[in-house]
């Protein structure tokens, strides 16, 4: 029979179980396409089902082609309800009445291959109270390795990518890890300035002004990869650990936790290309370019009219700290910061992965008129987001920190410490001598743009997708307020005297918001459970 240009077949319905049912309907080529000649087009291969399934409209999760090839092989591997659905729909060609049939089918035959392995484990058991045959038993664990053997080989062998080794990082071990290996590095800088020299370090401007220029006084290394940095890595890890293992497996219902690990791991390989291109704008952009023009240049032949910092006090200093010294210190420091730097973009990245998976999980279960499952969605909707919401106020604070310095190097401050309480006390006692300032040319300005664009791109997207509902929008806007202030902090760093002013307030704000994220609002998800 032929429905919508494909091959049907009936549901046997000969009291087959799912097994045998199964390997009848893919041998048949039940529900395939029909090829030029008018005849079906062969029989199904995993690889061609598990494609068939995943390209099915309102299937958004998809299915794993591991999953598929289980219910190829003879073993005790049945099938989930969910994927009962899409099997269903393909071998019944479309068709509502077909694909009804064969649901009905394919759950009747689930249910006796479960009822038949059970009875199978219970007659294993008593039977193995008797003498034993070893002859039995030496046959049984040869079909078992060769089962064994048979499985390993038709699992695709896939090598670890850039992008599998990075989530890695974020989703095994303990969260603590990664955060704790930032602020071993930043230590270790600290140690190695200390012994060098240049952890307090000042120097006398053309101007007459003393600035003070020590690794340990810069406040875009020591804060953001000491403080806010493994504050952040630790959030992404929290995020992408609680979705991977216990809110994905909750809401998508695809066979279970192996499974769900399985479309995860498939959404972070689609992801691959991006995880690429920022490994190469941070390590071959802001880390070695940026290394080469900042420092190693102007170290060697001057000039460059940059900002004298750690990074260049062999120019004006080389009693302190010689060239090659130098050199070897700034080639290490940008090494740490660019690898560091790719962290942070990678967990943006899985930042933006698990908020599209929940997004796409939201609208594939659109029509599910389970009042617990949507439950569960809401709430899964409101976690992320709070997260998603802690890591942004932890991202604009590190490019806020990173703007601080670079402007504090060409203002007249002589630490930056000073130099922010002299703006405060520029608009309570009206001094006029906060203006003065140097022209360089600040490369940090346009990194720490980058940063705070793309950190709140990730919160902007996470916004309209998760929160289109009605319960979210009250903590959303609460959320974007506090953010749009921490950017226009941002933005207008040292652009009028008093501006540390409106930073202390937009501090003390994202300090209530990582503290909590949900704002007040910690009755929420009880509140909303009543609307559901």
């Amino acid at each position: 029979m032929i429905k919508n240009e494909k091959y049907f077949l009936p549901p046997p319905r000969d009291g087959s179980d799912f097994k045998e049912l199964f390997k009848q309907a893919a041998a048949a080529g039940a529900g395939r396409p029909l090829g030029d000649d008018g005849f079906p087009a062969g029989p199904w291969t995993p690889e061609l089902l598990a494609e068939a399934i995943s390209q099915i409209d309102s299937n958004r999760i998809g299915v794993d082609l591991r999953t598929v090839q289980l219910w190829f092989q003879d073993n005790d591997k049945g099938i989930s309800t969910a994927n009962i659905r899409w099997l269903a729909r393909t071998f019944g060609c479309d068709d509502p009445v077909a694909t009804g049939e064969w649901q009905v089918e394919l759950s009747t035959a689930q249910s006796r291959l479960s009822a038949k392995r059970r009875g199978s484990k219970r007659g294993g058991s008593s039977n193995e109270l008797e003498v034993p045959d070893m002859a039995r038993i030496a046959a049984a664990t040869e079909s078992r390795v060769e089962l064994a053997a048979d499985t390993d080989a038709a699992k695709p062998r896939q090598r670890l990518g850039l992008a599998r080794r990075s989530e890695a990082l974020f989703s095994q071990g303990s969260p603590l890890n990664l955060p704790a290996s930032v602020f071993a590095g930043i230590a270790a800088l600290g140690f190695l300035s200390y012994i060098i020299g240049i952890h307090n370090v000042k120097y006398i401007r053309a101007d007459g002004i003393v600035k003070q220029v020590g690794f340990l006084w810069a406040a875009n290394w020591i804060f953001v990869f000491m403080v806010f940095l493994p504050l952040f890595l630790a959030a992404v890890s929290e995020l992408v650990i609680a979705w991977k293992h216990e809110e994905r497996p909750k809401l998508a219902g695809s066979g279970g936790p192996d499974d769900s690990c399985h479309a995860w791991e498939h959404i972070i390989d689609a992801s691959s290309y991006s995880f690429w291109a920022v490994f190469v704008i941070c390590v071959v952009f802001a880390g070695l370019a940026q290394w080469i023009g900042v420092c190693l240049v102007p170290l060697i032949k001057g000039g460059g009219n940059y900002a004298i910092d750690w990074g260049k006090l062999a120019i004006v200093h080389p009693e302190v700290i010689s060239v090659p010294v130098e050199i070897a210190f700034t080639g290490l420091a940008y090494l740490y910061m660019c690898l560091c730097f790719y962290l942070f973009f990678a967990g943006l990245i899985l930042l933006y992965a698990a908020v599209d998976d929940l997004w796409k999980i939201g609208e594939a279960s659109k029509n599910r008129q389970d009042v617990g499952f949507q439950r569960d969605l809401h709430e899964a909707r409101l976690r992320v987001m709070r997260r998603v919401f802690r890591c942004t106020v932890l991202g604009v604070l590190i490019a806020t920190v990173m703007k601080l310095q670079s402007s504090y190097l060409a203002s007249s401050g002589t630490n930056i410490v000073t130099w922010l309480v002299s703006d405060l006390s520029s608009v309570l006692y009206q001094h006029a001598d906060v203006g003065n300032r140097f022209s360089y040319r600040l490369p940090t300005h346009y990194s720490s743009l980058l940063v705070a664009i793309s950190t709140c791109v990730v919160f902007l997207y996470g916004a309209v997708r998760l929160g289109a509902g009605s319960q979210l929008r009250v903590p959303l806007w609460k959320m974007s307020a506090i953010v749009a202030l921490l950017v226009a902090n941002y933005l207008l760093i040292d652009a009028f005297p008093g501006f540390s002013i409106l930073l202390a307030v937009g501090v003390l704000l994202a300090m209530y918001g990582l503290i909590d994220p949900g704002l007040g609002r910690a009755s929420e998800l009880g509140n909303d459970q009543r609307v559901s």
